[in-house]
């Protein structure tokens, strides 16, 4: 699906984030300092004028996640506010400079909230551990919250197209790294995984009357809600 970058998009995120209830602000626990995050979309600059979700990779030197693929953000300066560490942070990072009426709301990860990670674990190593990167955005997640996850499987493959689709991306800057259906299915340690469990992404509540597209068994999905 391919999300426009048009005014009326923008529109509808900011109804959407006007709409999220966030809790009041309050003292971060001791030992432990503000931070903020930025979901910075930009225009993907392809034939469709669609929509890119922008995201840093951690330097190697780093203590902790190092190598992984992070949203922009850190901990809020003296005097800070959390936008404006964020704004800050698109700068230092991305080379970005949003102002502030580029801002079209805010999140509260004290609520519940969903956590999309569609066709994009298979492009994570083992070596980087996306089952921790799944681990840790399940630890910071409200009850309540939800995973959404599809994910490229080894299972019935009797054409070797998942070897191709291998060897063409070895190819690209992004690997690809299918995994069997034990492993895709760790991703929800954690989740209550929702009817219908783990199944083929075209048998997972299909529309009624729309027919399936492609491969109807490349891609395994499923949602979690953490209890």
């Amino acid at each position: 699906m391919i999300w426009p970058f048009d005014e009326p998009s923008r529109r509808n995120i900011a109804a959407r984030c006007a709409a999220f209830a966030r809790l009041p602000e309050s003292e971060p626990a001791r030992g432990l300092k503000r931070a903020a995050v930025a979901i910075a979309l930009v225009e993907a600059g392809d034939a469709a004028s669609g929509t890119a979700l922008l995201l840093t990779l951690r330097a190697a030197g780093l203590r902790a996640h190092r190598g992984q693929w992070a949203l922009p953000g850190g901990r809020c300066d003296e005097g800070e506010t959390p936008v404006m560490a964020a704004l800050r942070e698109l700068h230092e990072e991305l080379g970005l400079e949003p102002g502030p009426a580029d801002v079209l709301g805010l999140l509260d990860l004290a609520r519940p909230l969903a956590v999309l990670c569609t066709s994009t674990l298979h492009f994570i190593a083992d070596e980087a551990d996306p089952h921790k990167i799944i681990a840790d955005y399940r630890d910071h997640m409200a009850p309540g919250s939800y995973l959404a996850i599809s994910h490229g499987t080894l299972e019935e493959d009797p054409r070797g197209e998942g070897d191709k689709a291998e060897g063409v991306y070895r190819q690209a800057s992004s690997q690809l790294h299918v995994r069997s259906l034990p492993e895709v299915l760790r991703f929800f340690d954690g989740f209550e995984l929702v009817e219908p469990g783990l199944t083929w992404i075209t048998e997972w509540r299909p529309e009624p009357g729309t027919a399936p597209t492609g491969r109807q068994h490349s891609m395994r999905g499923g949602v979690g809600r953490k209890p």
